[in-house]
């Protein structure tokens, strides 16, 4: 059996058609749906980016961010930002020894850098230059008045700057193959071909970049749910409350993140297609997930912004295809998290873990048993705070006991009533049978 991952940044739940969104196209995705397990309350064990990536390829929890050290030379650093730890086995070092050839593609260029170990166990890697804050081509080349025209006047200077690197990375887009989208998933389809011939097992792992920002998807997608507008296109997010941006601008963003989705869905078809015309999909396991997602002013944020953890950063995708069909059009509610990826492969494979993981295999899920453990809540961390779901509450509080926000999701699903100060027994005890218990007996570091 083969195994392909594909992880889609910052991809929100609610923006997809099959998970309950009604305006967005993204058929892929929900056809998708139809022939795999689809998990209806999955989540990151931990936000945002590398620290996600680190529990997906080691199954072993990256939050609480315990001994932390932030990395040099990193412009973005929030706890647990760091490396794939030496003691810790990569899942692809464990394929690469059970003959699988490894292969990742991605455009996610903060694992570029070797320090962060990323590329650990896999023989071919492919990194795909440009994205975001990339220093790829020189900014210099780019005016004021083209970073004026990609983003409004309450952009912050750090965004302004993210933008001139940009621009200058995509100097040379003529067509719509040329954006980093479709440039990941043709490379990823030229190397089905090229495994496809060689005969192996493989595992392919396809990490987009997109649907994060910035958003600037071609014209077709880009003025698929909205007109651009005359202050410039808020193709980036300050990070930080949303009372920079106009009405317009902030429908404007919201547009183009939903044009980015339905791009990305666009190629990530393009892929499936590719898997259908070789006959791969009736040997291959394939994951599709995202890492969280972004807020786009509902709750006064836009951005990911650490004390802002709502729904519309918690929650994700995630689909598992079996190629026998196991849990095929099937759901579940099980609160799977991306750190049971390396855990159900390795399941799926037959393979033993090396070490032991804190994931779980999400196989008997698969086969109509009972999962392995009963999982009746979860918890995350993003930067110095900690967040705990069960079935009737959310809680978010800071790493410190401050910023307490919890909401009784029976009564205020889209968690817009803070009713912490009349409900301190629900508080308390969630932070301790939850938040203390999964982050090993004391409160996680404040930094």
């Amino acid at each position: 059996m083969n195994v392909v991952v594909v992880s889609l940044d910052s991809l929100r739940r609610d923006h997809v058609g099959v998970y309950g969104n009604d305006w967005i196209k993204t058929p892929n995705l929900d056809a998708l749906a139809g022939e795999s397990m689809r998990f209806t309350r999955p989540y990151p064990e931990s936000i945002p980016t590398i620290c996600a990536r680190r529990s997906v390829y080691t199954g072993i929890r990256t939050w609480p961010f315990r001994d932390w050290i932030p990395q040099k030379g990193e412009t973005f650093f929030p706890a647990g930002w760091q490396r794939i730890p030496e003691n810790q086995v990569s899942l692809t070092e464990t394929l690469l020894e059970n003959d699988f050839d490894t292969a990742f593609i991605t455009d996610t260029y903060h694992q570029f850098k070797p320090s962060m170990n990323f590329q650990r166990g896999y023989n071919v890697f492919d990194f795909i230059r440009g994205q975001e804050r990339d220093h790829y081509k020189s900014p210099f080349t780019i005016t004021d008045e083209e970073v004026d025209r990609y983003t409004v006047p309450g952009n912050n200077g750090s965004m302004r700057t993210k933008v001139r690197q940009y621009l200058a990375n995509v100097a040379h887009r003529k067509n719509e193959e040329d954006w980093f989208g479709p440039q990941v998933f043709r490379r990823s389809m030229e190397y089905l071909e090229v495994a496809k011939e060689a005969g192996k097992p493989f595992f392919l792992f396809i990490d987009s970049f997109d649907p994060h920002e910035p958003w600037d998807p071609p014209e077709k997608y880009a003025n698929m749910y909205g007109d651009p507008i005359e202050t410039g296109e808020p193709i980036v997010p300050n990070y930080k409350p949303s009372g920079y941006l106009e009405e317009a601008e902030l429908e404007r963003m919201r547009a183009l993140y939903a044009g980015e989705v339905s791009f990305t869905d666009r190629w990530f078809g393009e892929f499936m297609n590719k898997m259908t015309d070789l006959n791969l999909l009736q040997n291959t396991l394939l994951i599709v997930f995202s890492d969280h997602g972004v807020a786009l002013g509902e709750h006064g944020y836009t951005g990911k912004v650490a004390q802002a953890i709502w729904p519309e950063l918690t929650d994700i995708v995630f689909y598992v295809r079996h190629p026998e069909g196991k849990g095929s059009g099937q759901t579940s509610d099980f609160h799977a998290s991306i750190h049971d990826i390396a855990p159900t492969i390795l399941g799926a494979m037959e393979i033993e873990q090396p070490q032991p993981m804190d994931g779980q295999n999400l196989t008997p899920i698969l086969e109509g048993k009972a999962p392995e453990q009963e999982r009746p809540y979860f918890t995350l961390g993003y930067d110095n705070y900690s967040y705990a779901q069960d079935a009737e509450y959310a809680l978010a509080v800071r790493n410190d006991g401050e910023e307490t926000r919890l909401y009784d999701l029976r009564e205020d699903p889209k968690m817009n009533k803070n009713v912490a100060s009349t409900n301190s027994d629900v508080v308390n005890r969630m932070i301790g049978d939850y938040i203390l218990k999964d982050a090993g007996g004391e409160a996680p570091p404040m930094y």
